[in-house]
């Protein structure tokens, strides 16, 4: 399984990413329910160009995205965001801590079959 791991760019100013980083390397939280091998593809903020990530996403294998904690309830984009990716891979709409959100619902979504 390969993930990416997408976080707001303004958080990412002041964050080291050890939450995110932790979550993964212990699966827990977010990626408890992986079974196998899982690769870290891309740890990224969110902002730029998204079709140039998405892209780059796609050639190098990225199986599901997940979307920081950091970018639900304070991103703006969270739920257009999380559509648009779900057009090419599966998204899980945090990462670290309570699956359930503070003020916002976490978004999980399977990639859009054509």
């Amino acid at each position: 399984m390969k993930v990416a791991i997408l976080v707001r760019e303004e958080t990412m100013k002041r964050c080291t990413g050890k939450g995110c980083l932790n979550a993964f390397f212990q699966r827990k939280d977010a990626f408890a329910g992986y079974e196998g091998d899982i690769e870290l593809i891309t740890f990224s903020h969110a902002d730029g160009d998204i079709d140039h990530k998405i892209e780059t996403m796609i050639k190098n294998g990225v199986d599901v995205v997940h979307l920081s904690t950091c970018m639900r309830g304070k991103a703006v984009n969270y739920e257009a965001l999380a559509k648009r990716l779900s057009e090419h891979f599966d998204v899980v709409g945090y990462t670290h801590g309570s699956k359930e959100g503070k003020g916002q619902e976490t978004i999980i979504m399977k990639r859009v079959t054509k």
